[in-house]
């Protein structure tokens, strides 16, 4: 009887050991996955947008660093980045380009300048960052700059060191967009090069750099270039093919994003003279996806030749009938202040101010809906390090999305 006791204590005192080792173990495993489904739209009573900063000359572009200082970095078309701490703009730019940048930026309006910022995974390690802008000529440069040795709060402007440049026909569709996805690599969004329906034909040249979004490995240049060229990018072997190339048929991806969750890729492109387009390409993708340009805009056939290869259509669209007249790509939302935006991904329109969730829902078919008219000007999104969404307004606000009240 007594060493049945013993027997049941000590195999109690073990299942009290077992347990207590495996929990750690167990809270990962029951870590909820991300939301990649809703069942309905995001309510808009549950947020609000609260002006944050204002005053600013015709912003295009915020961004955390990725380096947990909690500063977010505001870009303006004219060729400064600023860096607001606390919802408080700070005196003195991070980086001043306004003396290379494109010119008619300050005048009327302009598709050029400086368009794209994004910041090294390892910015923390590293202090390097990337930009995209329009010289003087208006051909685009890719850039890197490496943050002040003795001040975080600027960047070293003699730093630079160029990666790609790329030859515009056109003072229009330049793309712009810069960010780095799940796989360390930079992706870059190029337009078709401008003027109206691709006329060098660039969204279906296999050869151009124009008209796709583009991969590169900033890590590992190369003998040729001053960057690598992964060898899983889709047409890393194919000698009729760019082999920056990711994906091709864009007439203008102005801005693109990847969800911080899944690492899916969404990117807004802007239509000729019916149609705006939300793309997607989900993060297994081995690339190379044809969105159509310019043999369709959005689902419908529009003009020129036949495809070069099986279309890949949008997940959502609008017509300009509806007040539209160039899409802006945003972001699904991650953060944790507004639970009722949990996985929606947000986008609008430079000209209506239309703002729109997309998603899929539980039978895995994508849903668009119209949830808010914001009367804003929006030229871009922003995202933090912390998954926490904003909208910029073109005349000088960025705006944070809020909980209501």
């Amino acid at each position: 009887m007594i060493t049945k006791t013993k027997h049941n204590l000590a195999k109690l005192v073990l299942l009290v050991v077992l347990s207590l080792s495996i929990a750690p173990v167990y809270a990962q495993e029951t870590t909820p996955e991300p939301m990649t489904t809703r069942s309905a739209a995001p309510d808009a009573d549950q947020f609000e947008l609260f002006d944050i900063v204002s005053g600013l000359f015709r912003p295009l572009f915020a961004t955390g660093a990725g380096d947990e200082s909690g500063r977010l970095f505001v870009m303006e078309q004219s060729g400064r980045i600023w860096i607001v701490r606390d919802d408080v703009l700070q005196n003195t730019p991070f980086l001043d380009l306004t003396g290379i940048v494109s010119q008619d930026v300050t005048g009327g309006y302009s598709e050029r300048g400086l368009l794209g910022l994004a910041f090294h995974p390892q910015y923390s390690e590293n202090g390097l960052f990337y930009v995209n802008y329009t010289d003087r000529s208006g051909n685009t440069h890719v850039v890197q700059y490496t943050v002040s040795a003795d001040n975080p709060d600027a960047a070293d402007p003699d730093s630079a060191s160029e990666l790609l440049f790329v030859a515009q026909p056109y003072p229009n569709h330049n793309g712009g967009n810069l960010g780095f996805g799940f796989d360390g690599y930079l992706y870059i969004s190029m337009g078709d090069g401008g003027s109206q329906n691709d006329p060098l034909a660039n969204g279906q040249n296999k050869g151009s750099l124009l008209a796709k979004i583009l991969r590169i490995d900033v890590d590992s240049p190369d003998a040729n270039r001053a960057y690598g060229i992964p060898a899983d990018n889709p047409f890393f072997a194919d000698p009729t093919f760019a082999p920056e190339v990711w994906s091709y048929g864009l007439r203008n991806p102005w801005r693109f994003s990847f969800d911080q969750a899944t690492g899916d890729l969404y990117i807004g492109d802007v239509g000729q003279n019916v149609w705006e387009e939300i793309n997607f390409q989900a993060a297994d993708s081995a690339g190379g996806e044809n969105y159509g340009w310019l043999a369709y805009e959005g689902n419908e056939a529009y003009q020129g030749p036949e495809a070069n290869s099986q279309v890949t259509f949008p997940i959502a669209t609008y017509s300009h009938s509806e007040g539209g007249c160039s899409v802006t790509g945003g972001y699904v939302y991650r953060g944790e202040s507004i639970p009722d935006l949990q996985g929606a991904y947000l986008y609008s329109d430079y000209c209506s101010g239309n703002l729109w969730a997309a998603w899929r829902d539980e039978s895995d078919t994508w849903q668009s809906s119209l949830i808010l008219e914001t009367g804003r000007q929006v030229s871009s999104f922003g995202q933090d390090d912390d998954g926490e969404l904003y909208l910029i307004d073109y005349d000088g606000v960025v705006l944070k999305f809020v909980p209501a009240g």
